[in-house]
């Protein structure tokens, strides 16, 4: 890994006005493959420019839309079929280039970054020949559903703007401005998509509809009286001179407000047509859209069945080591979900209603996230900053999200990670439950996880890949039970055992809906009665399962395969394993697809055995 410094400097130094390029001509192209390892890199830096143009929003995310990608702060990617297939057509003609690299020569990084973006774009490749969805490039959120109520521009920009976007002189407000003007353009491109996709059959479930109708609703009554997107502005630029807020205002009543109506007609018009299948089995292509999502979440061949019945296996093995820490508390009659939700109802775990419990919620996530700091030297040789911002969720987004997330802030520290709760009612966390979830999105998971990435090139911190992002939260909750974090706080353990059997349900979840023609109301019986959870919280979780088709399969399956990679290290170097070096080969590795994870640990063990 010695040449990841390089390639990062590379990166960021080396750039010429190939960037705006880019923007003209779609891709970067050298005249011959690659013969050595400063030229593979040179070319995994062009790719790594390529992506991050089509992208504006990830270039300032990742807080390096300056310099010469400065002109990407005024912009937002473009969401109509033109852009989708622009993009697609960068892919090819970047995988073409990465398939004509010889990698025998090459440094170990190197070689991992090679097979990383070979691997990231042939699925998304593939993905671009569904007849209809979004495609995520290296990401995770995969959906046949251009807007939904998890789905599509309506969320993600107020998000966006409020959190990411820096607003720090005049011209950063003008940025602001501008992006707000192709707001409505977004919004008009996925609308063109939305219709395309109708023509073709494609109508989501009536019950998704109405949550999606619902926000949207909310959204243009904020956008006609001037709300977040327009006060977010404000707050940003009392120090700044300037008519901002009147500005932005008009942009959002005049623009911005027409066109989340025409997005909410198109969706109350698609409503008397939409059936309550839950599952992409009902939909025209479902089972070949399904089996390709799956493919893209696990990076693995697994089929349905296959799935199905290893969510089966865990959970029976889980619940055998939960069963026996509730007989410990006391809960001794009737079966392990039955239990939990007697424990979900015990007052000494629930926090107050309204904002009082949110803010005890707050400080509680801090206290935890203290904890764990202390202990994460014993896990880990290179420590990162671990720099994290804990927030609520925008109000109008909370009823179709999920009850948190998370992920890395920018690569040069300006924004920090996020750990986003959702707080509509306090009702839908516990007090054994939440270290655990702070694990997972926060320390030492997605947020600590990712600023690893960050250091990697330019490429690698742009691309992931579900069943590694997912699958390290899931062994960072494991790394947190190891570092003794509940040795005073069994109850706190029983939350993490029921997050992996959480986890595990998703598999028989997820497959069920899709495969095996499951209603959304048997889904969410199962989750309730198996494992106990919230009937309020699983309501969300089923309904991001069947937009997000396949995503949820990719925790657990990513978690299994990293520990059964950990096993085979430990058998493999007896006493000359340690946690420590074990734990880096898997992060300073950074995100890739679950093969490349397997060479990556052989190069571990091979450097340890030496």
């Amino acid at each position: 890994m010695n040449d990841l410094s390089f390639s990062r400097r590379q990166a960021l130094a080396t750039l010429s006005a190939g960037v705006a390029a880019v923007a003209l001509t779609g891709t970067r192209a050298f005249a011959q493959a690659p013969a050595g390892e400063s030229q593979a890199v040179a070319l995994l830096d062009t790719i790594g420019e390529n992506l991050v143009a089509l992208s504006p929003e990830g270039a300032t995310s990742l807080g390096i839309d300056t310099g010469l990608r400065a002109s990407l702060r005024s912009k937002l990617a473009d969401r109509s079929q033109v852009g989708r297939d622009r993009l697609a057509a960068v892919l090819r003609a970047d995988l073409a280039r990465a398939e004509a690299i010889d990698t025998a020569p090459l440094s170990h990084s190197t070689r991992t970054s090679v097979e990383v973006v070979r691997s990231a774009y042939r699925t998304a490749i593939d993905g671009f020949s569904q007849p209809y969805g979004d495609v995520a490039v290296g990401g995770w959120r995969n959906t046949p559903y251009v807007v939904i109520q998890n789905v599509g521009a309506y969320l993600d920009v107020p998000r966006f703007l409020d959190a990411d976007h820096p607003v720090n002189n005049a011209a950063d407000a003008e940025a602001y401005l501008a992006r707000l003007e192709s707001f409505a353009t977004q919004l008009d491109g996925e609308l063109a998509r939305l219709k395309a996709a109708e023509g073709k059959g494609l109508i989501a479930p009536g019950f998704l509809i109405d949550k999606a109708v619902n926000q949207m609703t909310m959204s243009v009554k904020g956008a006609r009286e001037g709300g977040g997107l327009v006060e977010s502005l404000v707050r940003r630029t009392k120090d700044i001179p300037g008519n901002w807020g009147e500005r932005a205002r008009a942009i959002s009543q005049q623009k911005i407000a027409p066109a989340l109506e025409r997005q909410l007609a198109a969706l109350q018009a698609q409503r008397p047509k939409a059936t309550m299948d839950a599952g992409l089995w009902a939909r025209p292509h479902g089972p070949e859209f399904y089996q390709w999502a799956l493919r893209a979440s696990t990076t693995t061949r697994m089929t349905p069945d296959e799935i199905h019945q290893m969510g089966l296996d865990q959970v029976a093995e889980l619940h055998g080591r939960m069963d026996g820490i509730l007989k410990s508390l006391g809960y001794t009659q009737g079966t392990v979900g039955a239990r939990m939700t007697a424990l979900s109802d015990d007052p000494r775990y629930k926090f107050a209603e309204g904002d009082p419990g949110r803010a005890e919620i707050m400080a509680f996530i801090q206290d935890r996230i203290k904890i764990i700091r202390a202990q994460l030297p014993r896990a880990f040789r290179t420590l990162v900053r671990g720099n994290l911002e804990v927030k609520r969720l925008p109000p109008e987004e909370e009823p179709g999200a999920p009850g948190a997330y998370g992920g890395a802030g920018s690569i040069d520290g300006t924004i920090p990670g996020k750990f986003w709760i959702n707080l509509r009612t306090t009702d839908l966390h516990r007090k054994y439950d939440l270290p655990d979830l702070a694990h997972h999105e926060a320390i030492p998971g997605h947020v600590w996880q990712g600023e690893y990435s960050n250091q990697l090139p330019l490429i690698r911190a742009q691309l992931a890949f579900n069943a590694y992002s997912e699958g390290w939260a899931l062994y960072a909750e494991q790394l947190a039970d190891e570092l003794g974090v509940y040795d005073d706080f069994v109850v706190g353990r029983l939350g993490y055992l029921q997050s992996l059997a959480f986890r595990a349900i998703r598999l028989v979840v997820d497959t069920g809906l899709h495969h095996k023609r499951w209603t959304r109301e048997q889904a969410v019986r199962y989750f309730v009665e198996t494992n106990g959870s919230k009937p309020e919280e699983v309501a969300s979780e089923v309904d991001r399962y069947c937009s997000w088709a396949g995503q949820a399969c990719g925790y657990k399956i990513g978690h299994t395969e990293i520990v059964r990679q950990r096993g085979r290290a430990q058998k493999a170097l007896g006493s000359r394993y340690d946690l420590r070096d074990f734990d880096d080969a898997v992060v300073k590795g950074g995100n890739v697809p679950m093969d490349v994870l397997a060479k990556n640990v052989d190069e571990y063990i091979a450097t340890a055995k030496r």
